[in-house]
C-alpha cells in the first residue's frame, strides 16, 4: 500500500465511524467462526441461509414500527431487536417441525426462508417510504453501526463465547455423537436449543456487517477453510476465528479505498482464503518428483 494511502488509513482509524465499523466487524467474524465450525460439523449449513432470510421480516417489521410512530425508542437499534425476536421464532419453528415429523430440516427452512422473506416484502410495500433503509440491512452497510448497534453486537457476542468456552466438551460431544453424548448425561435438547438460539444471536450480530443476503456465507466460510487445513478440533477453531477476522478487517479496510461494497468484499476475501488454504493441502499431498 502506498505511503499515502498508509497515511488515509491512519486518519481513517482516527474515526468513530471506523473504529465502530472495525470492532463491530470482528465482533461478527468471532461470533460467525465460533458458530459456524459447530454449524458444518453438525450438517446444518443452510440453517443460517434460512435465518437470515426470517430475519428480514423482522428488520422491516421492526422500520415499520419505527416510521409509523408504534415504537419511539432508539429507531435505529430497534429493526435489530425485532430482527432477533423473528430469528429465535424461525430457529423454533424449524426445530419443531423436524422433531413433530412434519417436514425434514432442509423444508423446514425453505419454509421459514419463504415465510420470512415474503413478511419482509408485504410490510415495505404497504408501508412505503423506507426501503432504502432497509437496503443497508439486506446488503450491509458496516459505515452505519452506531454506538448502540455495538452494545447489543458485544452483548450478543460475549453471550455466544462465553456459551461456547463453558460448554466446549459437551458442545464437541453432542457435534460428534449425539446419542454417546446422551448416555453420558449430557442434556441433549437442552443444549441443542441453546445452540439453535445462538445461531440467531450469530445471524443478528452480522447482518450490519455482510447484510442478510451474505451472512450465511460469513458464517460457513471461514469454518470450511479452516477444516481444509486437517488440524485438531481446537486448532481448527483457532484457525476459523483467525481466517474469518482477517476477512472481515481486509474487507472492511479495502472498501475504505475502493468505493464497492464492503459484504461483498468480505466474502470474496473469505472465498480467497478458503481457496489458498485448500491449495495449500493439496500442493502439500503432491508426491515429489524424486517418488
Amino acid at each position: 500500500m502506498p505511503t499515502a494511502d498508509l497515511g488515509a488509513l491512519g486518519a481513517l482509524l482516527d474515526l468513530a465511524f471506523f473504529q465502530r465499523s472495525l470492532l463491530g466487524g470482528i465482533i461478527a467474524a468471532i461470533a460467525c467462526a465460533g458458530v459456524g465450525v459447530f454449524v458444518l460439523l453438525r450438517k446444518q449449513a443452510m440453517v443460517g441461509h434460512g435465518i437470515a432470510h426470517v430475519s428480514f421480516g423482522g428488520v422491516a417489521v421492526g422500520k415499520w414500527m419505527v416510521v409509523g410512530g408504534i415504537y419511539a425508542g432508539a429507531a435505529e437499534t430497534f429493526p435489530l431487536y425485532t430482527a432477533l425476536v423473528s430469528a429465535v421464532l424461525g430457529m423454533w419453528v424449524i426445530t419443531a417441525l423436524r422433531r413433530r415429523g412434519i417436514a425434514t430440516s432442509d423444508a423446514g427452512i425453505g419454509l421459514v426462508t419463504a415465510v420470512g422473506f415474503a413478511v419482509g416484502l408485504v410490510v415495505i410495500s404497504a408501508a412505503g417510504g423506507f426501503n432504502r433503509d432497509v437496503l443497508s440491512y439486506l446488503f450491509g452497510d458496516v459505515t452505519t453501526i452506531g454506538a448502540q448497534d455495538l452494545v447489543l453486537s458485544s452483548v450478543l457476542g460475549a453471550v455466544i463465547l462465553v456459551f461456547l468456552a463453558l460448554l466446549y466438551k459437551e458442545m464437541l460431544a453432542l457435534t460428534f455423537d449425539e446419542e454417546a453424548a446422551r448416555l453420558t448425561g449430557v442434556p441433549v435438547r437442552a443444549l441443542s436449543a441453546a445452540f439453535d438460539l445462538l445461531v440467531a444471536f450469530t445471524i443478528v450480530v452480522s447482518i450490519k456487517v455482510v447484510g442478510i443476503v451474505l451472512v450465511s456465507a460469513l458464517l460457513v466460510l471461514p469454518g470450511l477453510a479452516a477444516l481444509q487445513l486437517r488440524l485438531s478440533f481446537r486448532g481448527t477453531m483457532l484457525a476459523a476465528l483467525g481466517l474469518s477476522a482477517v476477512s472481515v478487517v481486509v474487507g472492511i479496510v479495502l472498501s475504505a479505498f475502493w468505493p464497492v461494497a464492503t459484504g461483498g468484499l468480505i466474502i470474496l476475501v473469505a472465498v480467497a482464503l478458503l481457496a489458498a488454504c485448500a491449495a495449500y493441502v493439496r500442493l502439500g499431498d503432491r508426491p515429489s518428483p524424486e517418488a
